[in-house]
């Protein structure tokens, strides 16, 4: 129940607006055929980005138990691309958000979301959205 209320009142303090980059920037990637694997990781991020509480982020092969494209080192050389394309704006974005959010009390487990998904524009690709009692089964441990 507190992850509904968690993720409505995020969707008001821009988590909607920043789901919205980054489905715009998966969008922007889906347009060549080279970007594809990029625009696969930016929906995967949108998603997470409009409902990021009771979820978290993991790479897919931790969930799989086996190595992809995306979690090889092919998939660095794409995370490299991804910054320097596209991963900077949304990060800056992300910052500034939490920073809004930090300015009270109230809105910093807000203020924190919104630096996860900073880091995530870093890496996003090799990435997956789990819950968090998934990840906990997954890692042993809560994260």
């Amino acid at each position: 129940m507190l992850s509904v209320l968690g993720n409505i009142i995020w969707w008001v303090i821009g988590g909607l607006f920043m789901a919205l980059g980054w489905f715009l920037a998966g969008c922007l990637m889906a347009i060549s055929i080279i970007g594809l694997p990029w625009a696969r990781s930016a929906f995967v991020i949108s998603k997470f980005a409009l409902v990021p509480f009771g979820r978290t982020l993991i790479r897919r092969d931790v969930v799989t138990g086996e190595k992809d494209v995306g979690t090889s080192d092919w998939g660095m050389i794409g995370n490299i691309i991804w910054f320097i394309f596209a991963g900077w704006w949304l990060c800056v974005g992300h910052i500034m958000a939490s920073l809004g959010c930090f300015i009270t009390i109230i809105g910093i487990p807000w203020g924190w979301q919104h630096l996860k998904l900073a880091g995530a524009t870093l890496a996003p690709i090799g990435m997956t959205s789990v819950t968090v009692e998934e990840a906990e089964r997954l890692y042993g441990v809560r994260r």
